[in-house]
């Protein structure tokens, strides 16, 4: 049976071999599994299969593998108008709408992935749920600034049914709390994970809800944002339109 990681590198070069094509700017995505995407690319420009691509990277990590495999970037600053984006998510529901953001690049992501005209999800089955909040706790960016009156703030919003806000440690790569520092993204802000104990009744409602919560950069919900997801599972790939 594939691993995780075989599952992964399967989602990872079908969605550029699907979607990518000369000529094109595309963003490139964060994390485990995007991570194969960006690899495709670099292949694929090597061996003269793609030319003249422009890419964006959604962070730093993802900027440095690029340049490692020699592709050419740019950013928004001179390319508003992506075609296409490729990327992860933590969590994925029937509606196509997403957590993303256990990375810590969120912010980054979703400015690229907004400007994209597709917008391609790269998940193993194991992403899938049937309702956003338990599967992956939500992750919002925040200004440092009396961030525990913000996470108080956050905790207190309608929509957030009770959540618990926990303000992320260690890396700031994943959740888990990994170091006693207090985890501080690319963009010099801190990272709070947001533990719901049951699903998000109005993911669309809640998205606003933090956007207009003074202090908040940007949150980890991706709603009405999804071209395609591609899913790898024991059964083979499959995909998902919007």
């Amino acid at each position: 049976m594939a691993s995780q990681d075989e599952l992964k590198k399967q989602v990872g070069y079908k969605a550029v071999d699907d979607y990518v094509k000369s000529g094109m700017v595309i963003g490139l995505g964060t994390g485990s599994t995007a991570y194969f995407a960006v690899e495709r690319v670099g292949e694929k420009l090597k061996s003269g299969e793609l030319k003249d691509i422009i890419a964006i990277p959604t962070s730093i990590r993802t900027k440095e593998q690029a340049e490692s495999l020699g592709i050419p970037l740019t950013t928004l600053d001179t390319h508003s108008k992506l075609d296409v984006a490729i990327d992860g998510a933590d969590s994925v529901d029937p509606a196509l709408n997403l957590v993303k953001g256990g990375g810590g690049a969120l912010f980054r992501e979703k400015i690229v992935e907004m400007a994209s005209t597709k917008f391609i999800v790269i998940v193993d089955e194991s992403k899938l749920c049937s309702g956003l909040g338990p599967h992956f706790p939500l992750p919002v960016e925040v200004l440092p600034f009396c961030v525990e009156h913000t996470m108080r703030c956050l905790e207190g919003l309608p929509a957030m049914q009770g959540a618990r806000a926990v303000l992320r440690r260690g890396s700031s790569e994943n959740n888990k709390e990994d170091g006693t520092e207090i985890a501080v993204s690319d963009n010099q802000c801190y990272l709070v994970d947001m533990h719901f104990t049951e699903p998000i009744k109005d993911p669309v409602a809640l998205a606003e809800q933090i956007i207009k919560t003074v202090g908040v950069v940007e949150h980890g919900l991706f709603t009405e944002m999804t071209t395609a997801v591609i899913i790898a599972g024991k059964e083979g790939i499959s995909e998902k339109l919007a």
